[in-house]
């Protein structure tokens, strides 16, 4: 059994749902301290021809606190028309803007759980099959370090094979999950491009450019698929 274990990005790159494509099971770690200048509650879509980094609002945000000791605030509708305005002529924006609307108006707003079903809907709009938890919902031990505490998980969870993004390979090393049989894999993405209306491609951006200039076939059965497990 693969599994994957990541904090919860709001409407994070396309490489994060590769990774949940990749695994049999996947950790949403809703428990881990929020990063102020990460992911978690922003990133980059497309505004003009170029990358444009939004945030989701959040209420008394710090890095002293879990992300699900956090919470959205409740008027996300900013964040719905800058969407609307810049992609409203983009070819799939009538099947993914009332996603999009669903995941904004998600009635708990506590932060890990808020991210957490955005990424959920998102992966079923997808039609991957990958199984999601909550490290919040399962006890482990807060004292581990993080390697410790990944591989503490793997085995709480029967995994074989543990993936992780290709920046932990300077965090963690093979040898040490191989003592305990599990084989560690680091999935690299592969460049990817297509077509953003008339401009010069900008990569990298969030999983919604992608999904609004992509059908889900092409997305699940090419994009999803372009990278390669070190």
């Amino acid at each position: 059994m693969k599994l994957g274990i990541m904090q919860p990005y709001f409407l994070p790159y396309i490489g994060y749902f590769q990774l949940i494509k990749s695994v049999d099971k996947y950790v949403i770690a809703d428990d881990m301290n929020y990063i102020k200048q990460g992911y978690i509650n922003r990133n980059y879509i497309l505004l003009n021809g170029k990358p444009f980094m939004f945030h989701l609002s959040l209420i008394k945000a710090s890095q002293n606190k879990r992300i699900n000791e956090i919470y959205v605030a409740e008027n996300q509708s900013k964040f719905l028309k800058t969407i609307k305005v810049n992609y409203r002529k983009a070819p799939y924006f009538n099947h993914v803007f009332p996603m999009v609307e669903d995941i904004i108006r998600y009635e708990d707003k506590n932060l890990g759980r808020y991210v957490g079903n955005s990424i959920i809907k998102i992966a079923d709009y997808l039609r991957i099959n990958t199984e999601f938890f909550y490290n919040s919902d399962h006890e482990c031990e807060n004292t581990l370090k993080l390697q410790e505490r990944l591989i503490a998980n793997c085995q709480l969870y029967g995994a074989k094979v543990y993936i992780n993004a290709i920046g932990g390979m300077d965090l963690y090393d093979k040898e040490t999950f191989k003592k305990v049989g599990i084989d560690l894999l680091f999935l690299k993405m592969q460049p990817i491009e297509y077509k953003q209306y008339n401009n010069q491609f900008a990569p990298n951006l969030s999983i919604l450019d992608v999904l609004m200039f992509n059908p889900v076939d092409e997305i699940n059965n090419n994009i999803l698929n372009q990278y390669e497990l070190l």
